[in-house]
């Protein structure tokens, strides 16, 4: 096999694990509400995944160190196949919720695995291109995903249907929805990727590369509170706040769209199909050039005030259009967002970049854990509570970098520039 096969390998396996994992996004909401559940509920469900992988990913890491990349990665897409088919399989919300959280335990060996095997198989030179590559295969599961659950709701099994599937009927049209059939879809994703990497993808890590657990050294939580504390304290704080918005977004878009305006899941899931696609398109072409014109400072502020406005427009304005434009304005500031913060907290690291990146993710993950959990409490007090107080957070937030945030280089012409690699 040459070089370039492993890494094929990886970019088709993550391809089709982030389908499943999109296929699911547009279905949790109905699939809540089906059970009787509220938005809190919803919340917690989506927070659960999140605070597993925060715990899990680093431990995943440290084992496939150890034992090789290989065992590791067939652990996370076994029990992803697992846990997704345990979700289809689920008649109530706790056993949904159990199922999620299994999920985000065994699924979280999937993605730190995979960067890892490509940092074992890449040469310096060309790292930043294949990691480019785990991030697009990541990127396009997430655009077609969504789209896909949301037609998969429509395959309805014909009658004497098994009571072991979940249907609904859909409030708008009055028509049978599957709520099952998507959860299994990602399980089969999941399955399909097993052979071939089992035949196809050779080990990595050699045995005379593996280390044994290192003793001593700083705790995850040391090195949050030492970064909270430490000169780049505010751009941490503002991954963390990055990744809650957009969760606060994510986590009640679907059930606000159902409640409000009677959309099912087949146009849920094609409006977060066009949003990532939108999102991976102002990423790929927008950020480079803004950022050597104005530089990573302002273009983050630039984020913010537009990620307010798509707050303040979902909360204020009737209208499904209404809804999807201010959807796409809302995303457009998150996009400039992800890239800045990673430009700058690397150009100003006083860490190693690996343990500089590492904390970013951390706190990225707190927000994708708080995020989901606090807009589906906001949710049960009022449907646009979530979109109101996230403007409010992202306006505070605007208001404090004008004085945490001082530009240190001049926004000149740069062909290496760092946002262009983290937006790849």
């Amino acid at each position: 096999m040459n070089k370039r096969g492993p890494i094929f390998i990886l970019f088709v396996s993550l391809i089709i694990v982030m389908l499943g994992f999109g296929i699911v996004v547009p279905i949790l909401p109905f699939y809540v509400a089906h059970f009787g559940a509220t938005g809190q509920a919803l919340g917690l469900l989506m927070a659960i995944y999140s605070i597993m992988q925060f715990i899990f990913a680093p431990v995943w890491g440290r084992l496939s160190d150890r034992v090789g990349r290989k065992p590791v990665l067939l652990i996370g897409l076994s029990g992803y196949a697992l846990a997704f088919a345990l979700m289809g399989l689920s008649h109530n919300f706790t056993q949904l919720l159990l199922a999620r959280t299994l999920a985000g335990v065994l699924s979280s060996a999937t993605l730190p695995t995979a960067l890892a095997y490509v940092a074992d198989t890449t040469t310096a030179d060309r790292r930043s291109s294949g990691m480019g590559l785990m991030g697009a295969a990541m990127g396009l599961g997430m655009i077609f995903g969504p789209m896909i659950g949301g037609a998969l709701t429509h395959v309805v099994v014909a009658a004497p249907r098994p009571d072991w599937m979940q249907y609904t009927i859909d409030a708008g049209t009055g028509a049978t929805l599957n709520l099952s059939a998507p959860f299994f879809a990602a399980a089969g994703l999941a399955l399909i990727t097993i052979p071939f990497v089992i035949v196809k993808l050779p080990e990595s890590l050699h045995a005379d590369r593996r280390t044994a657990p290192a003793a001593g050294g700083p705790s995850r939580w040391a090195l949050i509170k030492g970064a909270l504390i430490g000169p780049t304290g505010f751009l941490f704080v503002m991954a963390f706040l990055l990744a809650f918005a957009l969760t606060n977004y994510e986590a009640v878009l679907g059930l606000y769209a159902k409640d409000r305006f009677g959309l099912g899941p087949g146009e849920v899931g094609l409006l977060l199909g066009m949003i990532g696609l939108l999102a991976v398109i102002q990423q790929g072409v927008l950020i480079g050039p803004l950022t050597r014109r104005i530089g990573e400072e302002r273009v983050l502020r630039w984020g913010l005030g537009v990620s307010v406005i798509g707050f303040l427009g979902l909360a204020v304005l009737p209208g499904v259009w209404m809804m999807v434009l201010f959807s796409a304005v809302f995303n457009t500031g998150n996009a400039l967002l992800r890239p800045s913060v990673a430009s700058l907290i690397s150009q100003r690291a006083q860490t190693g970049q690996g343990v500089a990146m590492g904390l970013e993710n951390s706190f990225m993950s707190l927000g994708r854990a708080a995020g989901p959990f606090y807009a589906g409490s906001m949710y049960d007090v009022t449907m646009t509570a979530p979109f109101w107080s996230g403007a409010i957070i992202q306006a505070i937030a605007l208001a404090i970098s004008f004085v945490y945030l001082k530009p240190t280089r001049s926004a000149v012409p740069d062909p290496a520039s760092p946002v262009e690699a983290a937006a790849e």
